[in-house]
């Protein structure tokens, strides 16, 4: 770290060797800059077996409240929900976190959209988390199944009045020959509701992802990162160390 610090120090002139011994660590001084920048990050204790909870959504729960705390984090709860299509294809998308509980990890959308035809046809999907400031990447693999009518109605009664109308104007996936016409069809359920209570739309719902297995990663320097998988076995969970 001391050639690290000489490179990105204001005081010193990159040197020749300065530059050889801190690419022998680090791939680009972008990477370098940033763990400069973030000492907190080599500083830390690694996984450690024998830390680990018994149950993955325990350390999922840790690190999500991690990342909720950090101003750097912009959207701590985006996530990438990959689908396989009716057709075969795989197909990736970032949607929102809006619950967690020991079943596992619930999203909202519209049903008839393109991952919701998509899951229709498979309910195999995975999910990924990536924090950069924390670099920390969480991959789940499960199945997916809707949740009650209820949950869906007091989420989506939760939600902003103009995301209600939101959801109600747009035929998500669906083409649009212009925008206008989708800008008609606020317009059109502003009037149609007025002032009144906005129901959900019955295409509109809740999705739980049940995970089955769950790997959580973490930066190590050097590329010797840690990779820990759980696995569950039946109602509890084995875990394994991942070479990075």
């Amino acid at each position: 770290m001391k050639s690290l610090l000489l490179v990105f120090s204001s005081t010193h002139t990159i040197s020749t060797g300065n530059v050889q011994m801190t690419l022998k660590y680090f791939s680009t001084f972008r990477e370098a800059w940033f763990l400069a920048s973030h000492p907190q990050l080599w500083r830390r204790q690694g996984l450690l077996e024998e830390k680990l909870p018994l149950k993955p959504l325990d350390l999922f729960d840790k690190w999500y409240s991690d990342a909720k705390k950090s101003w750097f984090t912009e959207f701590p709860n985006a996530m990438i929900l990959s689908t396989i299509s009716s057709g075969g294809d795989p197909e990736g998308r970032v949607v929102l976190l809006k619950g967690l509980d020991p079943r596992g990890f619930i999203f909202y959308t519209n049903l008839d959209s393109q991952k919701g035809q998509s899951m229709a046809a498979n309910p195999r999907v995975a999910l990924t988390f990536y924090w950069g400031p924390s670099q920390r990447q969480v991959r789940i693999l499960g199945s997916v199944e809707q949740v009650s009518a209820k949950e869906s109605d007091d989420y989506f009664a939760s939600r902003p009045r103009e995301s209600q109308i939101g959801a109600w104007a747009s035929r998500q996936s669906s083409i649009l020959n212009d925008r206008s016409v989708l800008e008609k069809e606020v317009i059109r359920y502003r009037n149609e509701f007025g002032e009144d209570v906005i129901s959900r739309p019955p295409f509109w719902g809740g999705y739980l992802v049940i995970p089955q297995k769950i790997e959580f990663w973490q930066l190590r320097l050097s590329r010797l990162h840690d990779r820990i998988r759980f696995t569950r076995q039946g109602e509890e969970w084995s875990n394994e160390r991942l070479s990075p």
